[in-house]
């Protein structure tokens, strides 16, 4: 069995995202988006990331993209320029190959390097329990939930939160600038 090779997203591999992404947001539950968006949308939101100078990648596998992941703000306040979410999806002929691990592995090593000092994993319904079983196997801990978030799939669907500490965490004051975000206006 071939591992996954990961690198950068390029304009090219918008389609292929576009695609594995409209899958999860038909059939799984790791999403709570209901309507999947096209790939004019999706290159918008994937541009949004990589603005930031957070990491957008893809996983290949025989020249096939296989998987995407990326880091995103958690919330745009200031004070949060130090923390990412990640988002990481597997296209279902690649499940169970190592894609997702992959994935994270390298995320987790850029946003370390970029500075920042935590990564948090929403993840949508409880019963995801690969998503769960990943993120532990990285890492991550438990950090709480919220029951009955969304509606999805005809049943209510919990949100279970985990977190893992980048580079000296918490332990220590920040050394760069994070991430340029900039509070809203109101909110």
């Amino acid at each position: 069995m071939k591992s996954a090779v990961v690198r950068d997203l390029t304009a090219a591999d918008v389609a292929a995202v576009t695609a594995i992404y409209a899958e999860s947001v038909a059939n799984g539950r790791g999403t709570f988006e209901l309507e999947p968006p096209d790939s004019a949308e999706m290159a918008r939101r994937l541009s949004v990331v990589t603005s930031l100078g957070l990491p957008c990648l893809i996983a290949e596998i025989d020249g096939a993209v296989a998987g995407y992941a990326y880091a995103g703000p958690f919330r745009t306040r200031q004070a949060y320029r130090y923390m990412v979410e990640d988002s990481v999806y597997v296209a279902p002929r690649a499940r169970g190959r190592g894609v997702a691990g992959a994935l994270l592995d390298v995320l987790l090593a850029r946003c370390t390097r970029m500075g920042l000092r935590q990564m948090v994993a929403v993840i949508g319904d409880a019963e995801n329990l690969s998503s769960v079983a990943l993120h532990r196997s990285r890492g991550f801990i438990d950090a709480g939930g919220f029951r009955a978030a969304g509606w999805k799939h005809d049943d209510w669907r919990d949100v279970i939160f985990m977190q893992r500490a980048l580079g000296d965490g918490g332990r220590t004051p920040p050394d760069g600038p994070g991430l340029p975000l900039v509070d809203k206006v109101g909110a």
